[in-house]
């Protein structure tokens, strides 16, 4: 059965995800700002991804550093396990500190003058 395409805004979203490079993580509201749209979007759009993506989904984290509750409740514990295999590290609260780990895109600072 063939996938139907993602909307415009969502292969922007998947688009900007791609460039987090292993390692790094990126926050929902940080690509809704870069793209006019709101973090649930986001993760909206993240939810709409078909297993087998190449979208690295694990590398978007909430705004307060830490990986986010999923529906299904063992989602956040694979996200977690998959961050920490890329050598992200968690402190006791379960936080990534974004000071370190959080990717700025610099190719997109343009966008946001």
């Amino acid at each position: 059965m063939a996938h139907k395409s993602p909307s415009p805004l969502y292969a922007q979203i998947y688009a900007l995800i791609r460039q987090v490079p292993p390692g790094y993580v990126t926050t929902y509201g940080q690509i809704g700002k870069l793209l006019g749209c709101t973090a649930r979007t986001v993760g909206f759009a993240l939810s709409a991804l078909p297993s087998g993506s190449d979208v690295p989904w694990q590398r978007v984290i909430n705004s307060q550093g830490r990986v986010s509750p999923r529906t299904d409740g063992e989602g956040n514990l694979l996200q977690k396990d998959l961050l920490e295999a890329e050598g992200l590290c968690f402190d006791c609260n379960l936080w990534v500190d974004l000071a370190v780990y959080g990717w700025s895109f610099p190719e997109r600072d343009d966008l946001l003058l």
